[in-house]
């Protein structure tokens, strides 16, 4: 169902569906299944497209990349507030680490929907979660951009320093980054994984 912004409300832009009203509240101005114009998300197809643009354009960027997603899980199903809550996030990574040289590691695998976006797979988004669509997990046969399969697991951290140590061994270049959550740091597993990054020398 379209919601309609409150009077008070700036208007939203051709290039942003997004609006914001007097007191901070945060608006999509369109239904979930509209086509969002992406300018910007038009010319990203991989984060090394994404690099390209200056860093004063990444606001707009994000705005078209949570639009994009909006439209996608509003045409499929899946989950919404997971992956919206990590689209700056996620634009943040893929411009400052060298993906998919540098690993990322989502530790909730459904939060990787805008991911999923700006790595080569936005043709494709909305066969999210349907027979032989794009599963709404990290799943590394689709992307070398998912160097590791996980959907609640708290394993991250383990999986990161993983590949951190091995690059050491194999002295070449490339980072880990593990992305977990304040729900995620609730297993024990988590814990095991910094004590273990603690006491290794894998920088």
């Amino acid at each position: 169902m379209r919601r309609s912004a409150p009077q008070n409300a700036t208007k939203a832009t051709r290039a942003s569906p997004f609006s914001f009203d007097s007191i901070g509240g945060y608006h999509y101005d369109r239904a979930m299944t509209d086509r969002p114009s992406t300018p910007l998300l038009d010319t990203v197809d991989v984060p090394a497209d994404l690099r390209k643009l200056k860093p004063e354009d990444l606001r707009q960027f994000a705005d078209e990349l949570r639009a994009e997603m909006i439209s996608a899980v509003g045409t499929t199903g899946g989950h919404l507030g997971s992956g919206l809550g990590v689209v700056e996030l996620t634009t943040a990574l893929h411009y400052v680490f060298d993906t998919p040289r540098d690993k990322i590691v989502w530790d909730v695998g459904h939060q990787c929907y805008p991911h999923k976006i700006v790595t080569g797979r936005r043709d494709r988004i909305r066969t999210l979660r349907t027979g032989g669509g794009l599963s709404g997990f990290t799943k590394r046969s689709e992307s070398e951009y998912d160097p590791f399969g996980a959907a609640h697991s708290s394993t991250s951290i383990s999986a990161a320093l993983g590949f951190a140590i091995a690059n050491k061994l194999k002295d070449q270049p490339g980072r880990a980054i593990a992305v977990i959550g304040d729900g995620s740091m609730s297993a024990g597993m988590a814990y095991e994984a910094m004590n273990n990054a603690g006491a290794r020398d894998a920088g």
